[in-house]
């Protein structure tokens, strides 16, 4: 019998996986102990919903398209441009919010630490545009 390996190896899938609970879609890649990844999606000229996360953070790293992110933490809040070769982080607690442009769908990957526990992490927030797009549900 042939030994296991102690790594993995995946390929980004076409086909969607399920829709955030902020409405993007999402292809699961590979996860360990300490952390998740996760491909997005959010259709060209999509408003998402307005979300904070309860237990995880993120590093996201844009792959694809154009847009903005709103985020707000305490006091602070900011919207920023996203495009290829963007990196951002979304602290614990942030509030945070993702608006492609008409031109092309916005496509990112996010590092989720921990792992990313399911649909009951995200909580519904208020944020600066009206969604377009219907949010996942648990």
């Amino acid at each position: 019998m042939p030994a296991t390996k102690p790594f993995e190896l995946k390929l980004l899938g076409e086909g969607v996986d399920a829709t955030a609970p902020d409405g993007t879609s999402v292809r699961l890649l590979l996860s360990l102990a300490g952390g998740s990844t996760i491909h997005f999606e959010l259709h060209a000229g999509a408003v998402s919903h307005a979300v904070a996360h309860r237990t995880v953070e993120e590093i996201w790293f844009v792959v694809a398209g154009t847009g903005s992110i709103w985020r707000r933490q305490g006091e602070v809040e900011s919207i920023d441009p996203l495009g290829p070769g963007t990196s951002l982080t979304i602290p614990l607690g942030t509030a945070f919010q993702i608006r492609a442009d008409a031109g092309s769908a916005l496509a990112f990957v996010a590092i989720t630490m921990p792992p990313w526990p399911g649909m009951h992490e995200a909580v519904p927030v208020e944020g600066p545009w009206a969604p377009t797009v219907a949010a996942g549900s648990a």
